[in-house]
């Protein structure tokens, strides 16, 4: 079999641009089974394109081939379809899918019954030329109505995205729009058709384009188990018990300050339900009025501990649960078992950045010590807190204590408009 080195030349390049998508698919840990198992399936048919180009152009002209070369023409219209469709279930699972393999099966049909009836392809036994039929359309208009909704399925879902991310795979529509309207307008016969290279570049392009909506789907998910971790760090039983049995027991000496503690203590619940559905940055004052909510709990529980509020910056957001928490392990872990327990909690505007401070003088810790061997929630929430913050924001935490001297966390929120605070610090 001889192929012509122009040919060869075109489908070469297709051909490792396939074979490494089909490998980075296999890989890939962000895709689903199932889209996966469809990805790779496209592969395979983009890959059976190629082939069919291939066989298609190093037959000889001759009686005998006729009837080969009739079907590789038609396989080749009739499989460009499937493909979209393959995309349009990776896109969108739930959708109704009957009539799109409707669509296909009648494109197939037509082109598979062609050699007998003429009506979208006659390939001529004079000279092997190959003629439209009065259906020869049939393929690229099913093919543009199956890509339109590909299209405007993605758009929808994906409409978060920015704009310009969205210019992908408009740009690969476009293409592949293009790449019909030359196959229509040159003739028939040859040496690749553009909408087999525009499907397959296309397809690269795409996949790459939905890697990175997967990766960032599988970012939200873990933030929403991450939330969930977090609440319940902050919401411990033995916390909810204790402050019922406070209430409980200042109905007998104090009804009203037991009324206002009812009221801060529903307050507060509330408030950390509600940070389960928070995705944006709150403002501080909001964090600070709910770690004063729970302040306010823990220190009818602890006459001996005071919590003080230094706030001189109070113009910029933060993570929501980003200084509760850390009042809460200062008070816990900290001062609670002193005899005059303070907590400072103190915010300040410096050149590029806000910084937070939660300090106390509790018993302190060896921070490298404590992180090597320990797994507590106050750890797994400290930890928690900086990824938030880093990635939220573009923040830092920095933690430094001494055993019997106490502990110092210190949170540096970058302004608005300056970046993170690496680059601020450059």
């Amino acid at each position: 079999m001889k192929i012509d080195p122009g040919t060869l030349a075109v489908l070469f390049p297709l051909l490792l641009l396939l074979l490494g998508l089909g490998f980075i698919v296999a890989i890939d840990t962000y895709i689903g089974r199932k889209q996966r198992r469809k990805m790779l399936v496209i592969v395979v048919l983009c890959l059976s394109l190629i082939a069919q180009n291939m066989w298609e152009n190093a037959l000889f002209v001759s009686r005998s081939n006729l009837a080969l070369k009739n079907i590789l023409s038609a396989y080749g219209y009739s499989v460009r379809p499937v493909i979209l469709i393959l995309f349009l279930c990776i896109i969108s699972p739930e959708g109704k899918k009957r009539h799109w393999w409707a669509l296909a099966g009648v494109n197939a049909a037509l082109y598979f019954t062609s050699p007998f009836t003429g009506l979208c392809f006659k390939i001529q036994e004079t000279n092997f030329v190959a003629l439209r039929g009065p259906l020869g359309f049939t393929c690229f208009l099913i093919s543009g109505l199956l890509l339109i909704e590909l299209l405007i399925r993605t758009i929808l879902r994906y409409r978060e995205t920015r704009r310009i991310e969205q210019l992908i795979p408009v740009s690969v529509a476009l293409t592949i729009a293009v790449s019909v309207a030359l196959d229509v307008s040159m003739a028939m016969e040859q040496p690749v058709a553009f909408l087999t290279i525009a499907i397959v570049v296309g397809s690269v392009f795409y996949y790459i384009w939905l890697h990175f909506q997967f990766v960032r789907e599988h970012e939200k998910d873990l933030q929403a188990a991450q939330r969930i971790q977090i609440m319940m760090t902050q919401i411990q039983p033995h916390f909810l018990f204790n402050s019922l049995n406070t209430i409980r027991a200042l109905y007998a000496k104090d009804p009203p300050l037991a009324d206002k503690t009812l009221e801060n203590f529903g307050t507060y619940l509330r408030q950390n339900l509600e940070s389960l559905s928070q995705t944006e940055l709150v403002p501080i004052a909001k964090e600070l009025e709910h770690t004063r909510l729970y302040a306010e709990i823990e220190v009818l529980r602890f006459p001996n501990v005071r919590v003080e509020y230094q706030i001189e910056d109070d113009s910029f957001k933060v993570p929501a649960l980003s200084v509760q928490p850390l009042v809460e392990n200062a008070i816990r872990h900290g001062v609670r078992s002193r005899k005059d327990g303070l907590v400072t909690v103190s915010t300040m505007r410096e050149p590029g950045f806000h910084r937070i401070t939660v300090r106390d003088n509790g018993v302190g810790f060896d921070p490298e010590e404590t992180e090597a061997k320990d797994e507590t929630h106050s750890h797994v929430g400290i930890r928690n807190l900086k990824d938030r913050i880093e990635k939220m924001c573009g923040g830092t935490v920095t933690i430094k204590s001494e055993p019997g001297k106490g502990t110092c966390v210190t949170l540096l929120i970058p302004d608005e408009n300056e970046g993170s605070i690496k680059e601020v610090r450059k």
